[in-house]
């Protein structure tokens, strides 16, 4: 089977609960763990197996051998988690155009990929410039030393056999590479990789601070539809549960920092977002972003991310959970600005565009599709610094022109004027702030832009 074409941001194929009676018709394999009555036995771990086992090659064109006794992974959570690190790298990339680049080429880590090394391989089948490398997540100490030793052997060389076959069947041994790693390795090893930078770490930490929190977690809820087959407790159990696996991935971004563009985690208890965002803020990071991903009606996990780059997302990615108060969510990175009618749009447009062609500012505007964008060293739209270019004149103009190319740009944002949007009715003006560590600059910047639209709405 071909492997499908590669997708753009957010084509979530499995918007929709997976039709079980039509994947049966599509694999003879699937067919055979299917009730009479169409449902699937997700207590029976070869069912679910099966059901991976399908849609992997159904939809990614992949090949998986699964080892009993390791974690079955379910594909649309996993696919959900993948869509949502690629809109974080699509809307914060260097040509910011908030799309699919198919010709940036990115690297990625997934930490602990397990035997399936289901991210890597459908990271590459659906992006031809990506990158991995994978790690083998090592044994907690739930044991002695010495036992130790020799389990590290055999869990990790069993883990390490199957994903090395099921990187090799599908054809991915030049684009993925397997790191095993030991307990004293640091998460993220990009120093023992010989690795200087990468685009992204990804994670599915043990969720479990122990065997008898992870009985009673599932006590107390219902199956999920799509869960694993079986799970070693080294897959399902940490000490400290994912906070202290995620806390520890904190601690080493602080001394990486700019060396991995986004660091992000699956979480799989709500309580955990909470904490790892007040954890994240304690550490002066504001950059980051929280998710939510429902599959169905039923199945909800959580993520997490931060950058020490000024690159912004789409408030799609970073901000999209409702269940948490918002003083937790980060700072909005647009701002919405209605006008009159639809008639109006040309001239918002146009003023728009005069009054920051007016400004010392890097500003470029598209009329074709009334799209904008610039960047600011500083306020220059305020009063007092309309008042200091003034008093300075043409000499003091040309002295800020040079003084700007050595100056860090402080402010990156976009404009669109949206008067009809995919055949909705918007009339409004978004201004989507696309760089920058300063949010009361971008707030001072949204005021004197809906200052401006609100002048030439009322002439």
């Amino acid at each position: 089977m071909s492997a499908p074409t590669p997708t753009s941001t957010s084509s979530n194929i499995y918007k929709e609960d997976v039709d079980f009676a039509e994947l049966a018709l599509q694999d003879a394999e699937f067919a055979k763990v299917l009730k009479p009555n169409g449902q699937l036995d997700f207590s029976n771990p070869e069912s679910v197996k099966q059901l991976t086992t399908a849609l992997l090659k159904r939809d990614f064109g992949l090949k998986i051998s699964l080892p009993p006794d390791r974690l079955c992974p379910p594909v649309p959570n996993r696919l959900n988690y993948l869509l949502w690190i690629q809109g974080l790298l699509d809307t914060t990339s260097s040509n910011y155009s908030d799309a699919y680049d198919p010709q940036r080429e990115v690297f990625g880590l997934d930490i602990g990929t397990g035997a399936s090394c289901i991210y890597p391989m459908i990271g590459c089948t659906q992006r031809p410039k990506w990158r991995f490398a994978a790690t083998g997540r090592p044994r907690n100490s739930l044991i002695t030393l010495k036992l130790l030793r020799i389990i590290l052997l055999d869990i990790d060389e069993k883990s390490l056999q199957f994903a090395t076959q099921n990187i090799e069947q599908n054809g991915l041994q030049n684009r993925i590479k397997l790191l095993q790693t030991q307990r004293s390795d640091p998460l993220l090893p990009l120093d023992i990789m010989r690795i200087e930078n990468i685009d992204f770490s990804m994670c599915n930490p043990p969720f479990y601070e122990s065997k008898a929190d992870m009985l009673t977690s599932a006590a107390v809820k219902q199956r999920p539809p799509f869960t694993a087959c079986t799970g070693s407790e080294n897959e399902m159990v940490t000490p400290g549960g994912e906070v202290a696996f995620v806390s520890r991935m904190i601690n080493q971004s602080l001394v990486l920092r700019e060396r991995v563009q986004w660091y992000t985690s699956m979480l799989g208890k709500f309580s955990s977002l909470a904490t790892l965002i007040e954890e994240l803020k304690k550490n002066g990071i504001e950059n980051y972003a929280a998710t939510e991903f429902v599959q169905g009606n039923r199945t909800r996990r959580w993520a997490i991310a931060w950058s020490f780059d000024d690159l912004r997302p789409r408030m799609a990615f970073s901000r999209n959970v409702n269940s948490i108060p918002k003083t937790l969510l980060p700072f909005p990175s647009e701002y919405h600005i209605a006008f009159g009618s639809s008639s109006d749009t040309g001239k918002v447009s146009q003023h728009i565009n005069d009054v920051l062609s007016g400004l010392p500012l890097k500003w470029m505007w598209k009329p074709s599709i009334l799209v904008g964008v610039g960047f600011s060293d500083k306020a220059v739209w305020s009063r007092a610094a309309r008042r200091h270019m003034a008093k300075k004149g043409q000499e003091g103009s040309e002295e800020e022109e040079e003084e700007d190319d050595d100056t860090d740009i402080a402010l990156g944002f976009k404009i669109y004027v949206e008067g009809v949007a995919e055949s909705e009715t918007l009339n409004r003006v978004t201004v989507r702030w696309i760089k920058g560590h300063d949010n009361v600059l971008f707030e001072s910047f949204c005021g004197m832009v809906k200052r401006k639209i609100d002048e030439v709405i009322r002439n």
